[in-house]
């Protein structure tokens, strides 16, 4: 079975893509399972760049096929923000607690037809000979003004889904997982996958 390394240690991203993958004959790892790799600092202005430097990082330091993701929140209201800085986006101990809080507050006199936003996430696969493929999707909806479900992590207590009326965190991880940015992207890479193998 091939390995297939995610570029991260955010344990709720990578039950997320564990999940997604599971179809697939991949070993799926963290980079918990690779600790002298340090942290990655993503330097890149837009989700992809910091996809492309976590993935060839991760991909040259193991060896194996690396899958990074970059993701985020982007409020219109907020002109964009908090975008690729969103998992930092409270400061430097920013944690998902301390964002959302961030988030209610920059938004507070933000009337509710105000108040849309979407999820990005843009995805990479790379391999440790050079060659690489990407996907990007979004996930519509607006910002609550409350915390509302025990799910997810992340913005999910406060993002409420389009369609369904509820937050990504009421949602079910099945139900997420028909829905979401990330699960989006994922189906759209892996329509790439075997071409992309069979090049390597």
């Amino acid at each position: 079975m091939n390995i297939i390394v995610l570029a991260s240690h955010n344990k709720g991203k990578i039950k997320e893509f564990q999940t997604l993958l599971q179809n697939y004959t991949l070993s799926v790892q963290g980079l918990e399972d690779f600790p002298h790799i340090a942290d990655i600092a993503e330097t890149g202005t837009t989700f992809l760049e910091n996809a492309l430097i976590k993935a060839k990082t991760v991909a040259e330091l193991t060896g194996h096929l690396a899958l990074a993701d970059d993701s985020g929140l982007c409020v219109q209201a907020l002109n964009g923000a908090p975008g690729v800085y969103s998992a930092r986006y409270s400061g430097e101990n920013a944690t998902d607690e301390k964002n959302n809080k961030k988030l209610l507050k920059e938004l507070f006199d933000t009337a509710k037809e105000q108040r849309q936003a979407h999820f990005v996430c843009s995805i990479v696969i790379y391999s440790p000979c050079g060659k690489y493929i990407h996907a990007e999707e979004y996930w519509q909806g607006t910002i609550a003004e409350e915390l509302k479900g025990a799910n997810g992590f992340g913005y999910d207590p406060l993002f409420i889904d389009n369609k369904t009326g509820l937050t990504a965190a009421e949602l079910s991880a099945d139900e997420k997982n028909t829905r979401s940015h990330r699960a989006k992207a994922l189906k759209s890479i892996l329509s790439k996958w075997d071409s992309f193998y069979k090049s390597l």
